[in-house]
Parts: C-alpha cells; sequence; structure tokens
C-alpha cells in the first residue's frame, strides 16, 4: 500500500513540542488535509493534548512511501497510523 507521510508539530500545555507523523493511505495531499487533521485531533485527544492545537500550519505533507506490514494493518483497521518522534509520552 501507497501511503502518504504528514509530519505533525504542536505545542504542548507544558511549552514541549510534540513532534509525530501521520500516515494514511496515498492520495491527493490538498484533498486528504482535512481528513488529516481529523485522524491528528483524534490522537491528541487520546493523549490529552487539547485538539485546537493542530491547524494545516502545523501537519504538512512531507512524502510518499510504500508501507511496512503492521503500518499497513494499523491504516487498514484505524483509517490512519502514527508514528511516535519527539515528545510524545
Amino acid at each position: 500500500m501507497k501511503i502518504a507521510i504528514f509530519d505533525t508539530h504542536v505545542l504542548r500545555p507544558d511549552g514541549r513540542e510534540m513532534h509525530f507523523d501521520i500516515l494514511v493511505r496515498d492520495q491527493e495531499p490538498d484533498k486528504a488535509t482535512s481528513v488529516v487533521l481529523a485522524h491528528g485531533r483524534r490522537y491528541l485527544e487520546a493523549k490529552g493534548v487539547p485538539i485546537a492545537s493542530l491547524c494545516a500550519q502545523e501537519c504538512r505533507f512531507c512524502h510518499t512511501e510504500f508501507a511496512t506490514s503492521p503500518i499497513e494493518a494499523e491504516i487498514n483497521h484505524l483509517g490512519f497510523a502514527i508514528i511516535e518522534l519527539q515528545n510524545c509520552d
């Protein structure tokens, strides 16, 4: 499965910057933005981070690649996957 990667940076209430990637099925990046933001807000809400802190400026299309089997399974199950990079604990 070919996927689109959206590089995402969000300022946490404690002042640290969260950095994570949102992975979705590949499609026109401009058309995917609202869907990707909804997935990002769902992830932030589960982490207890205010969802208002995520907008298109913080979530940008980065590149496409082919998904690994675990990522493909997660996208098939949830519609998206997250790769936590910094300060996502």
